[in-house]
């Protein structure tokens, strides 16, 4: 089958990236056929390709900085637009309006479809007039302060470069259009799932959505200290989160990265029918465990030095292992994410009489590395997101400590030991009680090592995906997506590449059951008579 691969590549806050992760997935899913669709950073960002070069076609929109060059749209066409968008800023600012984004939404994708004139109007003095007029009416939510000025015009061009993908060269059922394809995955949410949502409803076609890190989350959490006042971030906060909850409720599947991202999710709207966890897959299964331990007792800590880390928390615990432990020391990892915090723990560790046995090493050259330089893994932050770090410790077969929170208790389960955040002496006891016994580390190491295996390994994630997609595709009462005679000379048929509806047909009166004429009938392809996504729920 064809799939659609949609992602966002490095962008200015916050920073998303499938890495490595789609590459793994088309070179496991070889009998497929992947086209990879881009929203990068800025304008010749340059897209990661596989090694292999799978790609079927590499497609790629600047999604933020100048907006791409088009003819402004008529009067009349301009009316039209300007009532869609005023219906998605509505949506945005009216309390108990959100009901209404997807159609507003929806109505610039067709408009933005027939004339391609959308980035154009949003960066309009009509665009601008519109988004005043609605933020300021009666009614409108302004409790995080009223709209200057110069806030519609951030705020203006902040949403166009949202909508960008809606007017994207990606549609259609031609060469490189996601109608084309048997199903979208999004990869990562947020704006990426802007095309998918517009190939559902403009050709019916199905996508499932992979949040390894939640888009809405690190939205809520990097707009804290966004340059913008606080009405612009609270209108694209509400943005998001409509997205959020379109996305959710659009999607066939969602497959998050961990239970606790699966009740994120939830709360944004989710069905929990149809909602699946699918861990993220890591090579590093394959990596040999670590070597000997060192010869003192070494705690080592790994992550970025910032507050969130609470790097201080684990200073603190080791001060009281040192008191009861005097041959202990302590190995941090970790570049500084918050200038002056490096500082700031140095001075703590100073003041606490340990700043001799504490070294702040810097980036490793591996995380192997990291792990293999301590006797016990700690881990003291205050929110721990994804369990992509946490794996990696465990697969070293050291054993691990760590503060209950987030991921921690879903990835580290009975193969180590979790305490309360904030809590130092909660922290000290644990690793004490880990330096102390060794044959208790090494039945944890290795019971946390095989854990990480069983959980993190790519093999069952490619099997999830594969079944997702022959799931998806074979319910889903979809319509050919490419006309009779619209593929290349020569081209293959490949499977799923129509739905069963199709081959069942009675195609000699010129259409098939259960198909609209125009689609898929002796004459060829109607581009007026795309249906969208709405037909497809009604089969």
């Amino acid at each position: 089958m064809r799939v659609a691969l949609l992602t966002e590549s490095a962008r200015p806050r916050p920073r998303h990236g499938a890495g490595g992760w789609c590459a793994r997935l088309v070179e496991g899913l070889a009998e497929h056929d992947f086209e990879l669709y881009v929203l990068a950073g800025a304008a010749g960002s340059g897209v990661a390709e596989s090694p292999r070069g799978r790609w079927l076609g590499v497609h790629e929109l600047a999604l933020w900085g100048r907006r791409p060059a088009g003819r402004q749209p008529g009067a009349l066409r301009g009316r039209q637009y300007a009532r869609a968008y005023e219906e998605l800023v509505r949506a945005l600012v009216m309390p108990g309006g959100r009901a209404s984004f997807g159609t507003g939404l929806y109505r610039l994708a067709a408009l933005a479809r027939e004339d391609g004139a959308l980035s154009a109007f949003l960066a309009s003095a009509q665009a601008r007039r519109t988004l005043e007029r609605v933020w300021r009416s009666p009614g409108a939510d302004t409790s995080a302060g009223q709209p200057l000025v110069r806030d519609v015009l951030v705020a203006a061009d902040l949403l166009e470069q949202c909508l960008r993908p809606l007017a994207a060269p990606w549609y259609g059922t031609g060469p490189g259009g996601l109608g084309a394809a048997d199903l979208c995955h999004v990869v990562g949410g947020g704006p990426a799932a802007l095309p998918a949502l517009a190939a559902k409803q403009l050709h019916g076609v199905p996508f499932v959505v992979t949040e390894h890190g939640l888009h809405l989350r690190e939205q809520y959490l990097g707009y804290r200290e966004a340059p913008y006042r606080w009405p612009v971030r609270a209108l694209l906060l509400s943005f998001f989160r409509a997205l959020t909850e379109e996305t959710y409720r659009q999607a066939a599947i969602l497959t998050p990265g961990s239970a606790h991202d699966q009740r994120w999710q939830r709360r944004c709207g989710a069905d929990p029918a149809r909602t699946r966890v699918v861990h993220e897959g890591t090579p590093a299964v394959a990596r040999a465990a670590a070597g000997p331990e060192p010869a003192a007792p070494t705690l080592v800590w790994a992550g970025a030095l910032e507050p969130g880390r609470d790097t201080e928390l684990v200073l603190h615990a080791f001060a009281r292992v040192r008191a009861a432990l005097p041959a202990a020391r302590l190995v941090i990892h970790g570049e500084e994410a918050v200038p002056g915090y490096r500082a700031h723990c140095e001075a703590v560790a100073d003041r606490l009489g340990v700043a001799r046995e504490v070294e702040f090493a810097g980036r490793p050259g591996s995380v192997a590395a990291a792990w293999e330089s301590g006797t016990v893994v700690v881990f003291s932050a205050l929110s721990q997101r994804g369990p992509r770090l946490l794996a990696d410790a465990m697969l070293s077969g050291r054993a691990v400590v760590s503060t209950d929170v987030g991921v921690a208790r879903e990835v580290v389960g009975p193969t180590g030991l979790l305490v309360p955040p904030r809590d130092p002496r909660a922290l000290a006891d644990a690793c004490l009680a880990l330096l102390r016994d060794a044959e208790r580390r090494a039945r944890l190491g290795s019971a946390g090592r095989l854990r990480a295996q069983e959980r993190f390994a790519v093999e069952p994630v490619i099997g999830a995906f594969r079944e997702i997609y022959l799931e998806l595709v074979s319910q889903w009462p979809a319509f050919p997506a490419v006309a009779k005679g619209g593929g290349a000379v020569g081209e293959r048929p490949r499977p799923f590449a129509r739905p069963a509806e199709y081959w069942l047909a009675d195609r000699r009166g010129g259409g098939s059951a259960g198909q609209p004429a125009g689609e898929g009938g002796e004459g060829g392809e109607d581009e007026g008579s795309e249906r969208t996504g709405a037909l497809a729920e009604a089969v």
